[in-house]
């Protein structure tokens, strides 16, 4: 069964109806008469569910504030909508180039380091993902001086690109 609206309340409701959906439209970069018609049935829906509203004038005002924050949230073809717009699982490009010359750069001084620390510090940073175990058998070394002798080379690491990239004095100079 088709939800009707009942004929008085067309009557009252015809002419704003159509007068505010065609303003509102513009404004919602929607078409006035899709806007029209979906008031015109969420007024059907909800005269079937509880009856003719006691005041239809601020009835359409709430109706037509609800729908056009719908219709600001729901994407339309040609534009993203707001999961698309902010998806976390899709990188920004420029954040991942970014992030990739970091890696670059950390991994270039980290062959630069001296002694054991290049070595050390490359079993660290492996895609192999080396338990301490097997990094202490991969550089002949003992378990219980890893942790000791990593801190070391990561001040050395610290020290070696804090050089590099001078942070600005608090007087704008650069040291």
């Amino acid at each position: 069964m088709t939800p009707r609206v009942p004929p008085r309340l067309v009557a009252t409701l015809g002419p704003l109806l159509s007068a505010a959906a065609a303003a509102e439209a513009l404004a919602a970069d929607t078409e006035p008469d899709d806007l029209a018609q979906t008031l015109w049935l969420r007024l059907a829906e909800d005269t079937r569910a509880a009856g003719p509203p006691p005041d239809p004038v601020r009835w359409l005002r709430d109706a037509l504030r609800a729908e056009l924050r719908r219709a600001e949230t729901a994407p339309r073809p040609g534009r993203p909508g707001p999961a698309e717009a902010s998806d976390p699982l899709q990188p920004d490009p420029a954040e991942l180039a970014l992030t990739a010359e970091r890696h670059r750069a950390v991994r270039a001084a980290v062959h630069r380091l001296p002694g054991r620390c290049a070595r050390l510090m490359t079993a660290f940073l492996s895609p192999r993902d080396l338990t301490y175990r097997e990094i202490a058998g991969e550089l002949g070394i003992s378990q219980g001086s890893l942790g000791p002798e990593r801190s070391r080379c990561l001040g050395c690491l610290r020290r070696m690109l804090a050089a590099e990239v001078a942070a600005p004095d608090p007087w704008g100079k650069e040291r």
